[in-house]
This record gives structure tokens, sequence and C-alpha cells, in this order.
């Protein structure tokens, strides 16, 4: 009875006879959804890490509750070792994936808050630890899915939700000293890229520009706001129509997507806010038809994603 209610809504986890320490423990589910989706780069990975993670805690007898002096971070270790084991299965199934693999697209609000405050660093952490906001781009996201399975969980683990070495190497088995390496790893990747992150009001001004020149049809007011050696990347999971390979190059990136404005000039094009900044909804009609998330450098478009999949497109066709 109990299980059934860990995937369900906050009011059936309301509705049980819980106490007040088991009502703690489950004030915690969107804190650890955000720590499933970082780890996994898709919300249905992440429920399912969620789960995992409270029916672990449900398998413990109450004695073995009561020696557990911070609930919270238990949750927060077990669901790293329950991601560390999905992205270890997942990682077989991308390499089967038919074209580009993508992190699904959520709005930058989904999971605000949700980390809250940071414990602060102890002592033996590295002076050069990361701080990330709640904002998950798909920038950040596409570097982490380029780690070892092991990597983006010590990554993950400590540099956002701020989890000791010590804890961290319990969970997964390993050293301290070889967790710490590989968070050091992890981070010297996110560097790499953040270093070549502009402000958002860049952002959010070469993403509007650049919709409004796709708008004329011509290919030459598109190559402004392109990179000469811009890329794109588009998930149909071999679902739905998708380029299978990566399209390069300013000229051909820009008759790909006038290609495809071409083909269908129903669809509708929303603004939205994600963790990247600025992207673009496609709609056809009510139903969404893809997401647009783009990696912006000095003032032109370096990285297009597009997401198709309609698997990955679910929370957007199902909160209208």
């Amino acid at each position: 009875e109990i299980s059934a209610c860990l995937v369900g809504s906050e009011m059936c986890i309301r509705d049980s006879p819980m106490d007040d320490d088991l009502d703690d423990v489950f004030r915690e589910r969107r804190r650890l959804l955000a720590l499933g989706y970082r780890m996994t780069g898709t919300l249905a990975d992440a429920e399912d890490v969620v789960q995992e993670t409270y029916l672990r805690w449900y398998r413990l007898t109450e004695a073995e509750r009561e020696t557990i002096a911070n609930p919270a971070g238990w949750l927060t270790t077990v669901a790293g070792r329950v991601a560390l084991d999905l992205l270890g299965s997942a990682r077989h199934r991308r390499e089967q994936y038919v074209g580009p693999w993508l992190p699904e697209p959520v709005p930058a609000e989904l999971f605000a808050g949700a980390i809250g405050s940071r414990t602060a660093s102890t002592p033996e952490d590295p002076l050069d630890r990361i701080t990330l906001d709640d904002d998950v781009s798909t920038a950040l996201l596409v570097v982490l899915e380029a780690m070892t399975p092991a990597e983006r969980v010590a990554f993950v683990l400590h540099d956002v939700f701020a989890v000791p070495f010590d804890e961290i190497a319990e969970a997964v088995g390993r050293s301290s000293a070889a967790v710490r390496q590989l968070a050091s790893s992890a981070r010297r990747h996110v560097r790499e890229n953040r270093a070549t992150a502009v402000p958002r009001a860049e952002h959010d001004r070469v993403v509007r520009a650049f919709q409004q020149a796709t708008r004329t049809g011509e290919v030459a007011p598109l190559l402004k706001f392109l990179a000469p050696d811009v890329e794109l990347r588009s998930d149909g999971g071999g679902v739905v129509s998708a380029a299978r390979n990566v399209v390069s190059g300013a000229d051909n990136v820009a008759r790909f997507l006038l290609g495809i404005a071409a083909k269908n000039p129903h669809f509708t094009a929303e603004e939205k806010h994600f963790g990247d900044g600025l992207g673009l909804v496609f709609r056809d009609g009510e139903n969404v038809h893809s997401v647009m998330n783009v990696h912006v450098e000095a003032g032109v478009i370096t990285q297009l994603w597009i997401v198709l999949n309609p698997a990955k497109l679910t929370y957007w066709n199902s909160s209208q």
C-alpha cells in the first residue's frame, strides 16, 4: 500500500497515515527529482530514481531508520547510488539510440528552489568547488552526458548538492580519494563549457534576432547569427523524422532550418525560458512538436539542440 503512493501525488502522501518524520521524508521528493534529472537527463528516469530511493527507505526496519540522523542526506546519497546503477544500463541503451541522444528539455522554473540552501563545505572539500544555481542548461546536461556515470554522480552530489566526499564514497563503493578525483575531472569539463557562456540578456537578444531572421525565408539573414562551425543536433529517437547525423556548418544549418519551416508553415513558435536562456517551443496546433535550445558565444549561435522525440515532450503535452 505504501509503495503504491510513492509515484503518486502529494495528496496521496498527505492522505497516508504517516508521522511527522515520514512527512519530512516526502518533502524531499521535489529535491530528489531535481537530483535525478541532473543525473539522468530525463524526467522519466528521474522518477525511477526517486521511486527506488523511497522503496529502499521503506525496506529499512524502524530501528534502522532511527539510527539515521539526517534522513534527507540519506535519501540524497541513496539516490546517487540508484542513479549510478541506472546510468550504467542507460549508457548501453543510448549506444543503440537512433540518431543523437539529447536530454529532455524542461522549463527553467520546473525545479526552481528545489535545491535550497547548500550546506557549507567541510574543511576537506576542495576550494575550487563549482557553485551552480538551480538552472539546468542543455549545454551543461550535454557535458554531463559525456562523463562516465561515476564522474557524473560524484560531481552532481558534491558540487550541486553539497554531499561530502566521504558520504559519496560510501554510496558508490569507492574510496574518498577516488571520488575526489572523479569530481575534479568532471569539474574541468564543466568549467570548459561554462567559460564560454554569455550574459543571459545577450543570449536572449541573439535568439530573438535569429528567430526573426528565419521568418525572411532567406539564408543570408540567418548566417549573421550562426557561427561558421555551428552544429545542429536533433533527437527524434527513431520515432519521428529527425536528422540522424549532426548538421554542421552555418550554410547547412541555415538551409536545414529553412527547409523545416517551409514544410511546416502552420507551426507556431513560442518563446520559453530554459536553463540556457531563451528557447523556442514549436507547436502544431495545440500539440508541442519540438523544443529548441541554443548555445550562444560572441554574438552567434554555436550549438542548436532540437528535441522531437515524443517521449521527451510528455511534460509539454500533458501540462497544457
